[in-house]
């Protein structure tokens, strides 16, 4: 099974490891490397999922977001009637979930399919009560109407 080392990523999102530590840590119930998959991160607040779904059409696959678990699942209907024999089988053709931890506060924005891609955009929103604002150095309010 491959490691995908996500030290580089440490250093440009600061607070956002937990979300890295938790798909190093990837439940083994993931079909073991299948599909394969990138994680790239585009901005501070914008990541996608890259995965290669040769083979699966957009109305065979289903993404699912619940809390901080993303879910995304291909199902294959088998070929009814039509008996094949393979000389030899390279091309994976099974169902498979795969499952990712998102850390608070991301989403997903959209998904789209290309040359048997499928690209999951998701987005950091940190809550306004959350964001970081200015404080400005003088007296107090409170202290001002005490007097």
């Amino acid at each position: 099974m491959r490691n995908i080392d996500f030290t580089p990523l440490y250093r440009s999102a600061i607070g956002f490891d937990r979300l890295f530590n938790m798909m190093e840590n990837a439940s083994p119930n993931n079909s073991g490397g299948y599909p394969p998959y990138n994680i790239e991160q585009q901005d501070d607040n914008h990541y996608r999922i890259t995965m290669a779904v040769a083979g699966f059409a957009e109305e065979q696959l289903d993404i699912t977001q619940q809390q901080n678990t993303l879910i995304v699942s291909g199902t294959k209907t088998a070929d009814e009637g039509v008996e094949r024999r393979f000389l030899y089988q390279g091309i994976a053709d099974r169902n498979f979930e795969r499952k990712f931890q998102l850390a608070d506060h991301v989403n997903v924005i959209g998904a789209q399919m290309e040359n048997g891609l499928l690209h999951i955009d998701l987005e950091r929103e940190i809550p306004e009560a959350m964001k970081p604002r200015k404080i400005n150095i003088g007296r107090s309010e409170l202290l001002e109407s005490n007097e």
